[in-house]
């Protein structure tokens, strides 16, 4: 009995033995050596894990960096919004290369088709999500390319940056925006987009997506764009762009005139963070301009020969 224990030992033994020379074998022929760049790399990014770099995350994204610096001495192309210019810079001065700096962006909801302006028609009863919605119907307030207000943008946001609005139903973004691009992936209708913060925060956009002529698009939403291209007549920038019954102003163009907001019929085109502009004085009838007092002392005046007339003596031929 004793014999066949040490058998069995010495067997298994050995066994692991050899299995540990071949892993040993095959980890050598193998292995990868990773550039050591990476982990300083990832070390300043912000490990959000948030995918708004285009890759899976921030260990992919050091990968793919330190490989393109290595290759072609040139960050193009690559960005991580959550960290900004600030670490952008902080990687490129590892890796020995200069980046440019870029404008910060933010999410904007491209749908004003709130409680009050796009009236619920019907009542939906089913599970709150926006995806699931949007292969059911067109909307309660009846537009196929508005807002669903279930809030799957909200649910995809790791930044506490966007929250739904009991009152209008309508998602707001606030000053956590990273410019990830999650809520613009989990839109099914494509109203959220990814626009440069602007300076001072302000920014113009149309806030309408409706592709409809102006008559269907303003029954089912009162402040829906009609198509009507006063804004592209006035945009002295040639910013504002007409396609398919519905303007779209390219921020990278816009100079923030606001002369677009002025001529929308149906204020579909929003400016955030503007002062307030001052009401233009009203037109009233002038008062009749009073004639100077010199032409006033001449006309009242008698002229030379009715004097003469005046005083010439009546015998006098």
């Amino acid at each position: 009995m004793n014999d066949i224990l040490l058998f069995t030992l010495l067997t298994l033994g050995l066994l692991g033995t050899v299995m540990a020379v071949i892993l040993y074998f095959v980890a050598q022929k193998f292995k990868v050596i990773e550039d050591p760049k990476i982990d300083l790399v990832e070390d300043v990014l912000p490990k959000a894990n948030c995918g708004g770099c285009g890759f899976p995350g921030c260990r992919n994204f050091a990968e793919v960096s330190v490989k393109a610096a290595n290759e072609t001495q040139s960050l193009e192309g690559l960005n991580c919004p959550v960290g900004g210019n600030t670490v952008m810079k902080e990687m490129a001065a590892i890796l020995g290369l200069e980046v440019e700096e870029k404008e910060p962006m933010i999410a904007v909801i491209r749908c004003n088709g709130s409680k009050a302006n796009s009236p619920a028609k019907v009542q939906y009863d089913g599970p709150a999500s926006c995806a699931f919605a949007h292969n059911l119907f067109s909307g309660e307030g009846g537009c196929q390319f508005g807002c669903l207000g279930l809030g799957d943008c909200v649910a995809s946001c790791d930044f506490d940056a966007i929250h739904m609005n009991p009152e209008t139903g309508l998602p707001v973004v606030n000053d956590k925006c990273v410019a990830c691009g999650a809520c613009v992936k989990a839109c099914p209708r494509g109203i959220i987009e990814l626009r440069n913060k602007g300076k001072k925060d302000r920014r113009i956009f149309v806030s309408c997506i409706n592709k409809e002529k102006g008559g269907p698009a303003k029954k089912n939403c009162s402040v829906a764009c009609i198509g009507c291209s006063k804004c592209f007549q006035v945009c002295p920038f040639e910013a504002i762009t007409m396609e398919n019954n519905l303007a779209y102003i390219d921020f990278e163009k816009c100079k923030l005139c606001r002369k677009c907001v002025e001529v929308c019929p149906t204020d579909a085109i929003h400016e955030l963070n503007f002062p307030l502009r001052k009401p233009k004085p009203e037109v009233t009838d002038a008062a009749p301009k009073e004639r100077p007092a010199k032409v006033v002392a001449e006309a009242a005046a008698p002229k030379a020969d009715e004097t003469s007339n005046e005083t010439k003596p009546d015998n006098i031929a």
